[in-house]
């Protein structure tokens, strides 16, 4: 046999592994590095960590304000949060009223 002719076998049996090695490589990079891989997955989780926070702050914002308007409401007015919404609307103090200006 000549040379030629051994390289040529040899180099035709290596093509099924190195085929196989280069796709396993292909589907290894992809599952980490891809749209759908695991720093992705890890990316998301951590932004869903961070909405899920701002919105519990959201949440808890929105109770305060819903009940200090439930406080002006015509069937459960509370006086206390009607003066003192009037007085900051309007600026208005009593004579008797101690203002401290603050920075």
């Amino acid at each position: 046999m000549s040379a030629y002719s051994e390289i040529r076998r040899h180099s035709l049996a290596a093509i099924v592994p190195v085929i196989c090695f280069a796709a396993i490589g292909y589907f290894c990079y992809h599952a980490i590095e891809g749209e759908h891989g695991i720093n992705a997955y890890t990316r998301l989780t951590l932004q869903i960590q961070q909405t899920e926070t701002a919105l519990a702050a959201v949440t808890a914002e929105r109770r305060i304000l819903e009940r200090r308007t439930g406080l002006l409401r015509e069937d459960a007015l509370d006086a206390d949060m009607l003066e003192e919404q009037s007085r900051r609307v309007l600026g208005m103090i009593r004579p008797h009223d101690l203002v401290i200006l603050g920075r």
